[in-house]
């Protein structure tokens, strides 16, 4: 049985950022839609279908964030996110450039399900997102899950990610 493909928002300010995301993806060769916000004020347009934007549908499973962005940075999007009661179970991961603990802390105690620090090269990204992939695979695949220990540690801690 093919797993099917889950929509997955990528929330960053970076172009140069999300390009190497989406050629990580396809370097993982992973067809999964990716749908683009430069902030958490677009990124809840494009979730809720406001402010002109059309609603994402199925709503993303996964969501990628940065931290640093204008008008609304990912640890307020998070915060809002978890507080909205029809998106509060999306999971999310931060991918950012911040290696401030009070970053880490407060992302987490937003029940984020992984903290990477962006990679500086595009190795590191295809890493990352195969790290990420295999996250998902466990949680998402529509088939009877074997017992696996897989934590948020293991994504936002590896060092290998650096």
């Amino acid at each position: 049985m093919e797993p099917k493909l889950l929509n997955i928002m990528i929330v960053d300010d970076d172009n140069v950022d999300i390009m190497s995301l989406q050629r990580a993806f396809k370097k993982n060769n992973l067809a999964n839609p990716l749908f683009i916000a430069n902030d958490g004020v677009e990124a809840f347009d494009m979730l809720r279908g406001t402010n002109g934007k059309e609603k994402i549908v199925p709503t993303p499973k996964i969501i990628i964030s940065d931290i640093n962005m204008p008008k609304m940075n990912g640890l307020e999007f998070i915060k809002e996110l978890r507080a909205d009661k029809d998106l509060h179970a999306i999971s999310v991961f931060v991918l950012t450039t911040s290696n401030d603990d009070k970053d880490r802390i407060e992302a987490h105690n937003y029940n984020v399900a992984g903290y990477i620090i962006k990679p500086i090269n595009i190795e590191r990204f295809i890493e990352a997102v195969a790290t990420l992939h295999n996250f998902w695979q466990l949680c998402f695949n529509d088939e009877p899950k074997k017992e696996a220990a897989v934590s948020a540690e293991a994504v936002s801690g590896s060092e290998s990610l650096r």
